[in-house]
């Protein structure tokens, strides 16, 4: 399944790097522009299993200018199966960048625990550069970035884990009328050890119901090769529910 995603996703983005016009940003020079984006999704099934699940990610973005921006980002899972808990995952990070042009430059501040992997905490510091290879102003976009981030995890079971990783990160986005398609896709091997990796993939496709109002159909999956005993490495949630943004 990741695998057919990944060529889906790279067929999308030869299409949009098929289209001959770039556009730079639009915003004037002195002007701050704030967009939040709130997205509720869950799932729900009975019978042979019964299982809950409610997912809720708050987006709230700061660009200054033609050049700066402050993307902040939470993200909380919990389900439940049979009764008995099984997700109850918490990530925050904050993205700084500077942008000009295609270039980008990232910085990277991240949390998370996780309840699927037994991760009682993880942080996460790093910086790295970035490469748009087309956005225009409907906010289409075909990007990567590789960041070198430093990474400290505590799992359940008492162990600890400090290591360097290379985050490799492909964002595609597309809108055509009333529908939007978003994905990005992690990477994240660690320097000193190619079989400790990462690998994600998050992708929405939204239908705009109102100006403000959106219903949203998520998929997500996650794969990390270090992870507690009696933990599992894999996780995959489709998921259906609205989602709010807005900007001033």
């Amino acid at each position: 399944m990741p695998k057919l995603y990944c060529l889906l996703l790279l067929l999308l983005a030869c299409l949009l790097l098929a289209a001959p016009a770039y556009a730079q940003n639009q915003q004037q020079r002195d002007t701050t522009l704030i967009v939040y984006n709130s997205q509720l999704t869950g799932a729900f099934s009975s019978g042979g299993v019964n299982r809950a699940l409610l997912s809720t990610t708050q987006a709230l973005t700061f660009t200054r200018g033609q050049h700066y921006g402050l993307p902040l980002n939470g993200s909380f899972i919990y389900g439940k199966q049979d009764g008995s808990l099984k997700e109850r995952e918490l990530l925050l990070n904050a993205t700084p960048y500077y942008y000009k042009g295609r270039f980008r430059a990232y910085a990277i501040g991240g949390f998370e625990r996780s309840n699927l992997r037994g991760i009682t905490s993880r942080v996460q510091l790093g910086a790295g550069p970035g490469w748009a290879f087309y956005s225009d102003t409907l906010g289409r976009e075909v990007s990567i970035s590789n960041l070198i981030i430093r990474e400290k995890t505590n799992f359940l079971d008492g162990t600890t884990q400090v290591t360097a990783r290379n985050s490799a990160r492909l964002k595609v986005a597309y809108s055509i009328k009333i529908l939007t398609l978003s994905s990005i896709t992690f990477y994240q091997p660690s320097l000193s050890n190619f079989d400790n990796y990462r690998f994600s993939n998050v992708s929405t496709l939204a239908l705009k119901l109102m100006s403000h109002l959106a219903l949203n159909f998520s998929y997500n999956y996650t794969h990390e090769s270090q992870f507690s005993e009696g933990k599992v490495p894999d996780n995959t949630n489709i998921t259906i529910g609205l989602s709010y943004s807005t900007k001033r």
